[in-house]
């Protein structure tokens, strides 16, 4: 990257494959090590980092500190980072997710622990291996479930609902019109609460 990255990363007259572009050229640079290239990309992508650790872990406490977790992971991974396999965006997204639920698993474990130990301390039984085999059963069958989604049905459920993005945060990734994206949300949802045996 020979010339300086601009102040402003994307304007509103660039389009999304030029400010996409910006950003890789940022990742670069953080690779290197230059603080400078990484403070102009924690700029990028903290309001959006954070929205997701919001919408996942709830408590806006937690869900702060996931969000300067996940910064720190983008500055230490910044090498690892693959143009081929998606935008700088979904790429940071994706670890804001991932961390905001591993944070979340972490509380409702700790939270189960102490009811375990409070429940054996007053001498009811707990079943841990059944659990642990219903979890895992209803685990596979979701995955089998979203299996028989279109791939547009997935990634837009998986944006929206996993990552907690918004209907147009989806769109905009996909690359598709809003309305297609509101569609193809609604009949995936449908397929799965079918396959599920949901009732609606």
């Amino acid at each position: 990257m020979s010339d300086p990255v601009p102040l402003r990363l994307v304007r509103p007259s660039q389009g999304r494959a030029e400010g996409a572009a910006v950003l890789e050229d940022l990742v670069t640079a953080v690779a290197r090590g230059d603080e400078a290239a990484f403070a102009l990309l924690y700029d990028a992508l903290a309001p959006r980092v954070l929205g997701v650790a919001r919408r996942v872990v709830r408590d806006p406490a937690q869900a702060e500190e996931v969000a300067q977790e996940v910064l720190v992971e983008v500055w230490r991974q910044a090498a690892r980072y693959e143009a081929g396999r998606g935008t700088v965006v979904s790429w940071a997204l994706t670890i804001a997710h991932r961390r905001s639920v591993d944070r979340v698993r972490s509380e409702q474990a700790a939270g189960e622990r102490d009811q375990r130990v409070g429940l054996r301390d007053i001498g009811v039984p707990h079943d841990e291996v059944a659990e642990a085999v219903e979890l895992r059963l209803e685990h596979e069958q979701v995955r089998r479930c979203l299996g028989g989604l279109t791939g547009l049905q997935h990634e837009a459920i998986e944006l929206a609902y996993w990552k907690g993005l918004t209907y147009r945060e989806v769109a905009e990734l996909l690359g598709s019109p809003l309305g297609t994206v509101k569609a193809r949300l609604r009949d995936g949802l449908v397929k799965l609460r079918d396959c599920l045996g949901v009732e609606s």
